[in-house]
């Protein structure tokens, strides 16, 4: 009697296998089941998918000419081809979309696109499904008539415009082309170059910043980038005449950071600040971020984010870099609460080795804002606002009674863009190593963020914005008047910035963590002139600030 009953039940579920695998195949074919049934099969990828993709343009000359579509098919990308160049003209792209479930048995969806003055259909083998239509800008789209080809992982999904021959995209499953549209570019424009996703968004990428297994951590401070839209301007490039002279800012920028990433392998990379360079270079401040974005992406190393004075000047606000920034692979860039002043203020936890849960050091990032709210009595940069301070020590009090179940020393560290006040060393400690190259441009008012630092044990403060300072120099107790923390320039990282003639190497901070003895060493790596680290020293040992001199 089991026998009977086994065997009735193997022969019941392979006829309800069969079935279920025949409809499986039909509807990929035909569409046999409801939309509430087929948007739930294993290969379905919810969401919009492209089925058309077109460029418009227009000429302010023409009172007729127009670079908006049907605004209830179309939705335009909002980025002007010619980046504000075109003397009399514009264009844009424009894409459909539409939700998979919406789909009628009319639309046709996009599986690929390629730039190209003939028809790529003469170099392919004929396939009745499929069928390329020539759009303005030497555009080609490839459309599909098969039913559910929405579902391949090959249908496009979402498209975008980034500019210049280094335009690069950090996001997963999205791919920059090689040619950018043609297009009759005005002088001084860079080129625009599709970018499109292919099936779904997925997951994105990320890392849980932790401690080694052999007890290090590793941060490298990249501070003053300025990246541009297109390849960028060298300015003051060291050695003079190298490379027959010729020099592209982003490119070298780029190979240097990669370089010392490779030679380094840091656990954690603090974007300190002014990764755009603004001033009118980077009219598409996405292309300029996404560059650094993507080399960190490709490494598969975790990065925070602050913003510079420069980083808002041109297109994109903070607010909305933030947003980008976000959402991309293994950033842990974040806006931080509304209520409180400026946009990054945020906090990243280091967890111990293994596989504890527990944090081992704390990062604090701080917006320090841009320009001085008021010229005429603190001429020259902003400072850390009251908000900020009482969300810091909120903030850093919450998490203290945590942070004593970790087994080591645990260590609190900072960063923010402007430096402190203080960097002027008012407390006349000689214990400087490095070079002080500039006056520091620091505020004018000193809102005490410091001594908040300070009470809350925090050893270590890394700004960027001054990028021929590159020193640490301690800061005192406000009562006991003897070193509290160290302070420390990052060193300009980018040649789009400023730097000297003379002598000065673009340069990144490294701070060397060893958790097993509460130590910090720092030190910095030059583009040019020594493989060798430079000004190397232990400023925590043992959870404490050290100094020579004491």
């Amino acid at each position: 009697m089991t026998r009977r009953i086994l065997r009735t039940g193997l022969q019941l579920g392979s006829i309800v296998a069969f079935v279920l695998l025949l409809l499986f195949f039909l509807d990929n074919r035909l569409d046999v089941l409801p939309t509430s049934i087929h948007n739930h099969l294993p290969q379905h990828h919810p969401g919009f998918v492209v089925t058309d993709i077109t460029v418009s343009t227009c000429s302010t000359l023409n009172i007729f000419s127009s670079c908006k579509l049907d605004q209830e098919k179309w939705q335009r990308v909002e980025k002007d081809l010619f980046l504000g160049k075109g003397f009399m003209s514009k264009a844009y792209l424009h894409v459909q979309r539409k939700k998979e479930e919406e789909l009628l048995p009319s639309d046709k969806v996009v599986m690929d696109v390629k730039i190209s003055r003939a028809d790529p259909s003469a170099s392919e083998t004929k396939n009745e499904n499929f069928k390329w239509e020539s759009k303005p800008a030497g555009l080609w789209v490839k459309k599909s008539s098969k039913r559910h080809t929405s579902d391949s992982a090959q249908a496009i999904t979402a498209v975008d415009v980034l500019f210049g021959p280094d335009a690069a995209d950090p996001r997963a499953n999205w791919q920059v082309m090689d040619l950018h549209l043609l297009l009759g570019y005005p002088a001084g424009a860079e080129d625009a170059r599709l970018t499109f996703r292919r099936g779904s968004a997925g997951k994105t990428p990320n890392a849980t910043p932790r401690v080694r297994k052999e007890g290090k951590f590793k941060i490298m401070q990249a501070a003053d980038l300025h990246l541009s839209t297109g390849l960028g301007k060298c300015r003051d490039e060291l050695p003079a005449g190298h490379n027959g002279g010729k020099c592209d800012a982003d490119p070298r920028t780029l190979e240097f950071v990669e370089r010392v990433i490779d030679e380094e392998k840091p656990d954690l990379v603090v974007l300190s600040g002014d990764q755009i360079v603004g001033e009118g270079h980077s009219p598409d401040a996405q292309t300029a971020l996404f560059k650094i974005a993507a080399l960190l992406a490709q490494k598969k190393i975790p990065y925070a984010t602050i913003f510079g004075n420069h980083d808002d000047e041109d297109n994109l606000p903070r607010s909305a870099q933030m947003d980008l920034l976000a959402d991309l692979p293994y950033s842990h860039s974040r806006a931080g609460p509304p209520d409180v002043a400026g946009i990054g203020n945020y906090f990243v936890e280091v967890l111990g080795r293994g596989t504890t849960h527990h944090s081992a050091l704390t990062l604090y990032f701080l917006d320090s804002h841009s320009n001085s709210p008021d010229e005429r009595q603190f001429r020259g940069y902003d400072w850390i606002k009251p908000t900020q301070i009482s969300w810091f020590h909120q903030t850093a009090q919450s998490l203290k009674k945590k942070h004593k179940e970790y087994t080591h020393i645990h260590m609190d560290l900072a960063f923010m863009h402007i430096p402190l006040p203080e960097i002027r060393n008012p407390d006349g400690f000689k214990d400087i190593v490095g070079n002080w190259s500039e006056p520091p441009t620091a505020p004018g008012f000193n809102s005490g963020f410091k001594d908040a630092l300070v009470e809350e044990g925090v050893v270590l403060v890394g700004f960027g914005h001054d990028h021929v300072n590159d020193y640490c120099l301690p800061g005192s107790n406000a009562e006991t008047k003897q070193p509290a923390l160290w302070m420390c320039y990052g060193g300009g990282a980018g040649f789009g910035g400023y730097g000297r003639r003379d002598w000065y190497h673009r340069r990144i901070r490294f701070y060397d963590i060893d958790m097993n003895e509460a130590r910090i060493t720092t030190y910095k790596r030059l583009e040019w002139g020594t493989e060798k680290r430079i000004d190397e020293q232990t400023i925590v040992d043992a959870g404490k600030v050290i100094v020579k001199s004491q």
